[in-house]
């Protein structure tokens, strides 16, 4: 479509035809339109006009035709439903046609499309029926004789009246306005894609629609709150960035959509003067979605290191728990970080004497405790106060913390141990090193004697 009005002026176009000031506008002041090169039979001066009349200084549309239009001097009251000249209830079809037209054209600048509107809404509001005849010199019960104008009223309007109700068959009431958040839970502070859409009674999307939305604890990627959007050539559903600052981000869109039958403004003092409609009646239409949005989720990373050599320890059983130490920490879903048993999950560091754990809730407090001491480790491991090392994981963040083991004190051995292989151990001597008087005196007499007894064994070989 191509419409730029808003239900708003709409709406204060209405109100003003009853409230303004009368002035001194002569009877049936012509607007935007074309006059047919010849009136129909029986017919009164004027009804060869069509297009719109100045009623008060605005554009209005008159129904029942043959009647003499408006007096910019005579009051106009809200009516009710737009009826046929016989008094009877528009079809349904035909209803939300008038209004979507008016919706659509009752601002146009087009002589053409002036001149087409005012022919089909006096082709469907003033048709043969009943009492309602072409033969009556009663202009209160003169049909409208369509066929009479279509010859008259020239090439280009009745190429733009066949262009008019194509339009309003494809894209009359009613519409339906839906949005939806995204089906991905929402991150704060991360952009997020919601979509709007606008449907015709045909299921399918409004073309060149313009809708209205604002935002709450969420905003656009440029950070304002609220804006316009249109639909697409093809009626598409849009798509709004939108970048949630809050737990419960919404949405909130609004459009004009053409009422389901238009209403009529009646003149107040007199029964013989046109009907007339300004709009069709729109309605606007409201809908909103919203979703929960939570923060970024974090992670924990601990390194397990001995207290002296500062090197890592891998294959330490490690709990991960919340602030208590007990309980089961939470992840981003909510549910509770546990294993197979139902209790807070246990992890080893791997090689490098690391674990990590991804995708936890933020903000959270967190602890990793060591279920059992690793091997080497055991003299200072005391299970009733195991180590922990716990802090808070941020959003979006990762709690790099470090828990330290001390190993257990060397034995240095008071004995040499035996072989492995089994053999007898080697004993240790034990030496005297004071000397006594008579002994040296024995010892001394043994060395004599071992000298000479040499000293014969050389003489007896020579």
């Amino acid at each position: 479509m191509g419409w730029k009005r808003l239900a708003a002026v709409a709406v204060v176009s209405g109100l003003a035809l009853l409230t303004a000031p009368a002035t001194a506008t002569a009877v049936g002041v012509k607007g935007i339109g074309h006059n047919a090169s010849e009136r129909q039979p029986r017919a009164v001066p004027g009804s060869e006009w069509h297009g719109s009349y100045i009623y008060q200084g605005k554009h209005v549309w008159c129904v029942q035709y043959a009647l003499p239009a408006p007096d910019s001097n005579t009051p106009y009251k809200p009516g009710d439903l737009l009826r046929t000249k016989a008094g009877k209830e528009l079809p349904t079809d035909i209803a939300a046609n008038i209004s979507y037209l008016l919706l659509r054209y009752s601002t146009t600048t087009s002589p053409d499309e002036a001149a087409a509107l005012a022919h089909l809404l006096h082709t469907w509001t003033s048709p043969v029926d009943g009492p309602v005849r072409l033969d009556t010199d009663d202009q209160k019960l003169l049909a409208y004789d369509s066929g009479f104008y279509a010859t008259r009223l020239g090439p280009a309007v009745m190429a733009a009246v066949d262009r008019l109700k194509a339009d309003a068959e494809a894209n009359r009431g009613p519409w339906a306005l839906s949005t939806s958040a995204p089906k991905e839970p929402l991150i704060i502070g991360t952009e997020s894609t919601w979509t709007v859409s606008l449907l015709k009674q045909n299921k399918k999307g409004v073309p060149n629609a313009a809708i209205d939305f604002t935002l709450n604890d969420a905003t656009l990627v440029d950070g304002s709150v609220g804006g316009k959007v249109k639909t697409d050539a093809d009626g598409n559903p849009v798509s709004i960035k939108v970048v949630p600052t809050g737990p419960k981000p919404s949405i909130t869109v609004s459009a004009d959509s053409p009422a389901d039958r238009p209403v009529v403004h009646v003149p107040d003092l007199t029964d013989n003067m046109q009907r007339m409609v300004t709009t069709g009646g729109e309605k606007k239409l409201n809908a909103n979605a919203s979703a929960p949005a939570k923060t970024a989720p974090g992670a924990v990373k601990i390194t397990k290191i001995d207290s002296e050599t500062k090197k890592a320890i891998a294959g330490v059983a490690l709990k991960v728990t919340a602030k208590d130490q007990q309980s089961p920490a939470k992840k981003q879903d909510d549910s509770d970080l546990v294993g197979t048993d139902g209790k807070p999950i246990v992890l080893q560091t791997g090689p490098d004497g690391t674990v990590e754990v991804p995708d936890l809730r933020t903000p959270q407090e967190i602890c990793l405790v060591e279920v059992a001491a690793p091997k080497g480790y055991e003299e200072f491991f005391d299970p009733k106060a195991p180590p922990a090392a716990c802090g808070t994981v941020a959003a979006g963040q990762t709690l790099a913390l470090e828990l330290v083991n001390k190993p257990n004190k060397p034995v240095v051995p008071s004995t040499i141990p035996a072989g492995a292989d089994g053999k007898t151990p080697v004993a240790t001597a034990s030496f005297d090193t004071q000397l006594r008087p008579g002994l040296m005196f024995a010892a001394g007499g043994l060395v004599l004697l071992g000298v000479a007894l040499a000293g014969f064994l050389v003489w007896r070989r020579q």
